[in-house]
């Protein structure tokens, strides 16, 4: 054999070998590949997880006009549909993540090939992973503190994950389940819930800039926050403005501009529970959806979640109505009565305290105690078996804090006892507003802000009504038969004598018409107590309180003469539902506040029909409105015609409570009822004078500023005109004065036909 023919067959035996190599270690490459997506090292997901993917999804709270009030979650995220994604987005994640993403199919060769490149060369110029294997990576996250083993299998593992997410969803699908995954900081997972935080925004809202920052953010969320760190942010912005640029998706002119605009974070703003839009009405739901949740389970036998499973709870809550609600409360508090009430009490040494009492310093010091163990730091200290004295110490000991004011908040240094002493200062309010026919709360105020005020002074509080009370009684006198508007009574004291041998006598306030008769109408208007106390003497307090039942009224109510005057402490939740009887034709109908919930994919798990019940006939309720007109045309309510404008017709009744505690007005107009509560945390807290404390001047006006926003808002639809007459007419006069000339006339007849 020549040295040709060896050399021959050498080169033969070294090219076979080559390809033997070759073909053996892409064989078990592909036997790896095999090992892997069928588990020989370790689990992977299952063809259910990767069609249903879990996830902590928030739980949304929209108003009746579609606005997300708020979230319940753990994660604050929530999934949208690619249709939601403004063009610009997906081209932002394109150019700076994934240029190729439309053409591979879940794992980029020719990227690893450069990283791998890079690698050996010194000259790394970035990753290679592709979206589908970050979206991988965010559906089954790694372990923490992974060793280098773990690390290299679970990336082969994400890449078989990513080949299957390619097989099973379609390339707009996985853009959208990134997109729905990826944190952003700031506590927002996913671009719905950044989109808000960030911009306050829906993401197809989103301008080419806010999107550029938004997927420039994803790759470091902190290293980049536009918040934090706004230089990092602006650069990382136009490095993706700049991709766009190169990839086309936006003209040199554009980059040049748009890189050009400064970052705006005016309407940042991290969700949570204490902010935002019905965040009293929020954190009310939430107990009440946790009830729910009970109750209502899933399709694998699990009761819902609303933390996790992404439900989305549709409100009554017209998200107008409710920040007109909310600027009205704020608006009076802020600019008109709380500065009455500091200058009030200026240079009195126990106040903002009221007592007539000779230990007054030991009744104050009794209320700071309590109030003290009321605290979260007072609990926390007891569970640590803090004695008292220690406690009193801390709670007398100087710290950092930041507290409310109507100035925005304050960073001072104060003792947790000051503090306590300088919140009994601050007036709070309720308001509710509800449609007569449905039931469906238009708004919901519980206090004046939720993160120093948590106590909800709509469902929780029960306060004395004061003379908001007295339509119950004039309901059951209308209802009887025996009297009507114009019907007219002694204005003189009633005694009324009691078991123990005592007697009640009401006090009264009015003093016009004294010994004379005077109309139900005139002494409802004027808010007449001697009146009402006849009224009760001659129906008894328990029929009062079953007129109240069937209006909705389920708090105690005691069964004694002084109800009539509003002795009884009720919430403003029941008195809202009370008097919209009056508006609904003598129907009560529960105030109702969610109208469907759904589940993540849009089905819905349930409906509420508010309960409805007859309380009295329509006539009454008509005669009721007509009394309650009264109050507004010449009465305790007048101030809403001479001040506020107002000239269209309106049913209400102002209500003061024992040493102006309690400041209340209701006020029904056709197509809305609504009730107003202003007072302080402590009853021994309050103006020391009528003209301050009475309903018209601490809620009236709250009514007032809310009913003008409503009526100057055209799109809210809310009408002006009068309350509809009862089918077949009304069978009673109501225009006393009418009545009482008709009745002159009928005299001088009588007394022509006499002579």
């Amino acid at each position: 054999m020549d040295k040709t023919e060896s050399k021959s067959r050498f080169k033969i035996s070294l090219t076979t070998k080559f390809w033997l190599i070759f073909t053996l270690g892409l064989s078990m490459l592909v036997v790896f590949f095999i090992g892997v997506s069928n588990e020989w090292f370790g689990p992977m997901p299952t063809f259910e997880e990767l069609e249903n993917p879990e996830s902590n999804l928030a739980s949304e709270i929209y108003s009746a006009d579609g606005k997300l009030l708020g979230t319940y979650y753990i994660e604050n995220r929530s999934n949208i549909h690619y249709r939601e994604l403004p063009p610009h987005l997906v081209n932002a994640l394109l150019a700076i993540e994934d240029i190729r993403f439309e053409n591979h199919s879940g794992v980029d060769m020719k990227a690893l090939f450069r990283v791998a490149y890079g690698v050996l060369s010194g000259n790394d110029r970035g990753g290679g992973s592709t979206l589908t294997q970050q979206l991988a990576k965010n559906l089954f996250p790694r372990k923490r503190n992974p060793s280098t083993m773990y690390l290299v299998m679970t990336k082969f593992k994400e890449w078989v994950t990513a080949i299957k997410l390619e097989r099973n969803y379609s390339k707009e699908e996985i853009i959208a389940m990134y997109l729905n995954t990826v944190d952003f900081g700031s506590q927002s997972h996913g671009i719905k819930a950044a989109a808000k935080t960030f911009y306050n925004k829906s993401p197809d809202s989103l301008n080419l800039q806010e999107a550029a920052l938004l997927v420039g953010v994803v790759n470091a969320p902190t290293w980049y926050s536009p918040v934090r760190n706004p230089e990092r942010a602006f650069n990382r912005r136009n490095l993706v403005l700049s991709q766009m640029q190169k990839y086309g998706f936006i003209s040199d002119a554009v980059y040049d501009s748009v890189s050009r605009i400064p970052i705006d974070m005016s309407n940042f703003g991290v969700m949570s529970h204490t902010s935002g839009m019905a965040t009293y009405l929020r954190e009310y739901l939430r107990g009440e959806l946790k009830d729910w949740s009970k109750n209502h389970f899933k399709a694998d036998g699990s009761p819902y979640n609303i933390y996790k499973d992404g439900l989305r709870i549709y409100t009554t809550i017209n998200s107008k109505m409710q920040q007109y609600a909310e600027e009205a409360v704020v608006e009076h508090l802020s600019q008109d009565l709380q500065p009455s009430f500091y200058e009030h009490w200026e240079g009195y040494t126990h106040a903002p305290f009221d007592f007539e009492s000779d230990s007054i310093d030991k009744i104050v010091e009794h209320i700071m105690e309590l109030s003290m163990k009321r605290t979260e730091r007072y609990r926390l200290l007891r569970n640590a078996g803090k004695p008292m004295d220690t406690i009193k110490e801390i709670f007398d000991t100087p710290v950092e804090m930041t507290v409310f004011s109507w100035d925005g908040p304050i960073d001072t240094i104060m003792t947790p006892m000051d503090s306590i002493r300088y919140y009994k200062f601050f007036l709070q309010a309720g308001l509710m507003s509800m449609e007569p026919h449905t039931g469906f709360v238009r708004a919901y105020v519980g206090g004046i802000d939720y993160k120093h005020f948590q106590y909800d002074h709509v469902v929780q509080g029960q306060r004395q009504v004061g003379s908001t009370f007295k339509p119950f009684l004039y309901t059951l006198a209308m209802q009887e038969g025996e009297f009507t508007p114009c019907s007219k009574l002694p204005n003189v004291q009633p005694i009324i004598p009691l078991i123990e041998g005592d007697v009640w006598k009401p006090r009264n306030a009015a003093t016009k018409k004294l010994g004379e008769e005077i109309t139900l109408k005139y002494a409802l208007a004027t808010s007449n107590n001697w009146i009402s106390g006849h009224l009760i003497k001659r129906y008894s307090p328990q029929s009062v309180i079953k007129v109240a039942r069937k209006m909705g009224v389920e708090s105690y109510i005691p069964p004694v003469y002084s109800i009539a005057l509003g002795s009884a402490d009720l919430t403003l939740y029941e008195m809202v539902g009370a008097f919209n009887t009056f508006a609904n034709s003598g129907v009560y109908v529960e105030p109702t506040f969610i109208t469907r919930i759904e589940d993540k994919h849009g089905n819905v798990i349930d409906r509420f029909i508010p309960e409805k019940q007859e309380a009295m006939s329509e006539q009454t309720a008509y005669l009721m409105l007509e009394l309650l007109k009264g109050v507004v045309q010449y009465g305790t309510g007048i101030r809403l015609r001479y001040k506020y404008g107002f000239s269209n017709p309106i049913a209400g009744k102002t209500g003061t409570t024992n040493n102006q505690s309690d400041g209340w007005f209701m006020g029904i107009v056709p197509e809305l009822s609504t009730g107003v509560w202003v007072g302080a945390e402590e009853r021994s807290v309050h103006f020391r004078t009528i003209a301050l404390g009475q309903g018209a001047n601490m809620a009236l006006p709250i009514w007032a500023l809310y009913m003008k926003k409503v009526y100057e808002d055209e799109s809210l639809g809310i009408g002006m005109g009068d309350f509809e007459k009862p089918i077949g007419g009304l069978l009673i006069e109501t225009d006393c004065e009418k009545l009482e000339r008709e009745q002159e006339v009928e005299e001088v007849k009588v007394d022509e036909f006499d002579f």
